[in-house]
């Protein structure tokens, strides 16, 4: 019988779709608004198998993927994924190692990951190797355009859940802030950790001057306070603030180099990076390691269904993001999508790769390509 190692598991297909989806209600955060989430997902083929990956990107991420790297993938041994990334990473130089291209690489570098995992037929925790059993998750939305109460019904659901880290999206003027945060404070009680996303929308005086108020609502966790690509302002923030506040950034990394420099110009606490973004499981884990040996704790940026079980094979990893518009998303999408226990998300042993299965009747709802 063939094995593996047989050219009779060379990848057959790659097919690619796009779906959007509407939000719940108005969405912004302080830099931008939104009504729609996009999703684009690859599909492999190989060896009777098919895995699975997707990036949350504009639709031209699929059409960049048909046009400059299907080619590349198809007729590849599914078992040899780092020579595929490499080959997938040169093709992207006339185009930029960044933005949308690299977002299309994200997509089918987790698809081959699912891919091989099947092959073996085992959890993708077991083929890379288990360090943890659970990983910690904090809720993420908290979204500026939100009442006052559907702050606090959010906050308090996952605190419901068992969840004990919520983070709310911050931005606009001082007392507008405050009120906000006093709201999400009583919402979830003293005992949980309330984070802060800023997304980028201070300069570093305003950044500084809304962490000075910070403590007295005990917040922990101070995101994006300044661009990201302001890394001497991360840097000048993580020095100005006090030891319980912690800076984190990362997750618009798309490379390597990126991250490299962000840790060694000092610019976090904690480094957050996207496997959707950063070349997939490939560039995750490598992020992860990277974080790990400045001696940094390591986060995922959203896309939980991705990130789970790359997250538990690292050492070093901290925390990840429970944001709700993908777990809105990842549930209606995927048979096998995990629900958090006590705060904690852990994968379904019996689920070979990423343990997600496309409900295809329910997602062509949304299609918008092909």
């Amino acid at each position: 019988m063939a094995g593996p190692s047989s050219s009779t598991f060379n990848i057959s297909s790659l097919d690619v779709s796009a779906y959007r989806v509407p939000t719940a209600g108005p969405e912004s955060d302080g830099t931008l608004e939104w009504d729609s989430t996009t999703m684009v997902l690859v599909s492999i083929k190989a060896g009777g198998k098919e895995g699975i990956g997707f990036t949350y990107a504009d639709v031209s991420a699929a059409h960049f993927i048909i046009s400059s790297l299907r080619d590349l993938v198809v007729g590849q041994h599914p078992m040899h994924i780092e020579k595929i990334f490499g080959e997938m990473h040169r093709q992207l130089r006339n185009n930029g190692n960044c933005g949308i291209a690299m977002m299309a690489l994200s997509a089918i570098d987790i698809a081959l990951w699912d891919l091989k995992s099947k092959i073996v037929d085992l959890p993708l925790v077991r083929l890379l190797g288990r360090h943890s059993e659970k990983i910690s998750i904090y809720g993420s939305g908290g979204f500026i355009s939100y009442t006052d109460r559907q702050l606090a019904d959010q906050m308090s659901g996952w605190a419901g859940q068992g969840i004990r880290q919520m983070k709310m999206k911050i931005g606009t003027g001082d007392e507008k802030t405050h009120h906000r945060i006093r709201v999400a404070r009583e919402a979830i009680g003293p005992e949980n950790a309330l984070f802060v996303d800023a997304n980028g929308a201070y300069s570093v005086r305003e950044a500084l001057r809304m962490a000075e108020g910070f403590e007295k609502y005990h917040i922990t966790w101070y995101e994006e306070p300044v661009s990201s690509d302001d890394l001497e302002g991360l840097a000048f923030l993580r020095s100005h603030t006090t030891g319980k506040l912690n800076i984190a950034a990362g997750e618009y990394g798309f490379n390597l180099p990126y991250f490299r420099v962000m840790l060694e110009r000092h610019a976090v606490d904690v480094l957050q990076a996207d496997a959707t973004r950063c070349g997939g499981i490939t560039g995750f884990l490598k992020a992860g390691r990277l974080a790990e040996a400045f001696q940094i704790p390591f986060s995922f940026h959203c896309a939980p269904s991705v990130h789970l079980h790359a997250a538990l094979s690292l050492s070093g990893f901290f925390t990840g993001e429970y944001f709700y518009d993908h777990t809105r998303i990842e549930k209606l999408f995927f048979e096998g999508f995990r629900e958090p226990g006590e705060g904690f998300l852990s994968p379904d042993p019996g689920r070979p790769g990423l343990g997600l299965e496309l409900k295809k009747r329910v997602a062509d709802k949304y299609r918008i390509f092909p």
